[in-house]
């Protein structure tokens, strides 16, 4: 498996930005997909930004042109660049690792708070 631990988080003004950061161990690193989740209070937990082993993107509408996702293989770390932050961002961010092969594995972080708030 593969352990996951979010960093970054803080609070921010409308229109900041903040750079969240997830380092992982434990595994192969880039056998697995990678992908930042987000959850609001009194929201389900979706998803924000997801990149592949073979580093395809693929963004929530919601923060397309706003936020990036960018993987660093050798240093077994994923982020979340995310500029223009909104009110609506504010929620808990977690950093996501999955692989189907050998064997379905699925691994959470502890979650990261941004809020974003004037």
């Amino acid at each position: 498996q593969v352990q996951l631990v979010e960093s970054g988080g803080g609070l921010v003004q409308p229109g900041g930005s903040l750079r969240l950061a997830c380092a992982a161990s434990g595994s192969i690193f880039s056998s697995y997909d990678m992908g930042w989740y987000r959850q609001a209070p009194g929201k389900q937990r979706e998803l924000v930004a997801g990149i592949t082993t073979g580093a395809r993107i693929n963004y929530a509408d919601s923060v397309k042109g706003r936020f990036t996702i960018s993987r660093d293989n050798a240093k077994k770390e994923v982020y979340l660049q995310m500029n223009s932050l909104k009110p609506e961002d504010t929620a808990v961010y977690y950093c996501n690792a999955e692989r189907l092969y050998p064997r379905r594995v699925v691994s959470w972080g502890q979650g990261t708070q941004v809020t974003v708030s004037s």
